[in-house]
């Protein structure tokens, strides 16, 4: 598993890794499973998640599992941010957190994104 957890504030962050899987679906798929896992083994409303998506394609065949797992942990989520979407798959993020409900904040630094987690 690429993800974990990072300190920053003296805040902890859960850095789902997503990062430079390219075309590679099934990939995406095993490293969501993880990460699914642990924000179900946290508390509601206690976590804050950065996930990076750059170099990694979300394909159609993948946006059916990312909204299974958004829908399933968003209580335990409290703020997500999102860097490496942009064009296309910034739209299909916007889709899914409308049919989630779960609110992304779009980053295109890493040190900003953990700024604005920190941030109450």
């Amino acid at each position: 598993m690429k993800s974990k957890w990072i300190e920053y504030n003296g805040k902890k962050i859960f850095y789902q890794d997503f990062s430079n899987l390219f075309y590679n679906e099934q990939a995406v798929m095993e490293e969501l499973k993880e990460v699914q896992a642990i924000v179900l083994s946290q508390p509601e409303n206690s976590t804050l998640v950065m996930s990076n998506f750059t170099n990694t394609e979300i394909t159609m065949n993948l946006m059916p599992v990312l909204n299974e797992s958004s829908s399933a942990t968003k209580s335990h989520v409290r703020k997500t941010a999102v860097l490496g979407v942009s064009g296309i798959k910034r739209a299909l993020g916007d889709l899914l957190s409308r049919i989630t409900g779960q609110p992304l904040m779009y980053f295109d630094d890493e040190l900003k994104a953990k700024e604005w987690l920190t941030k109450e």
